[in-house]
């Protein structure tokens, strides 16, 4: 799902009632298609049962590095963290064999393109 203003907070206190009791919830989109805030109400409250994400709304700076020795000043992917059934991953989802083989074709033809002259084409 593409975060547009439509779906920003798509995931959000009006929504997640309409949605089983014990829900799994799994995001490997935008980080932002899931109101954070009403997520970890959910969990609370066991109305979520499982929550699995690649992605989060206020990554920057997260991820990518070892931060283990750092305090963590973002409070509510701290609160996150403490639920035995939330699964956080930092944005490894992209890591198969077919994003990584579109990569690389991609870097290639980039490289191509820039080399004859060319202007590469977006995305």
């Amino acid at each position: 799902m593409p975060l547009l203003p439509s779906t920003r907070h798509i995931v959000n206190d009006q929504t997640l009632p309409l949605m089983k009791k014990g829900v799994f919830l799994i995001n490997t989109s935008r980080g932002a298609i899931f109101d954070t805030a009403a997520i970890i109400r959910g969990l609370k409250k066991g109305h979520i049962g499982h929550l699995a994400i690649d992605v989060y709304e206020e990554e920057a700076g997260l991820f990518f590095e070892d931060r283990s020795s750092q305090i963590l000043k973002d409070d509510l992917f701290a609160r996150l963290l403490t639920f035995p059934n939330v699964l956080v991953t930092g944005h490894q989802a992209f890591l198969t064999d077919r994003a990584l083989q579109r990569i690389a074709e991609v870097t290639v033809r980039n490289l191509t393109d820039f080399e004859s002259g060319g202007t590469p084409p977006a995305g």
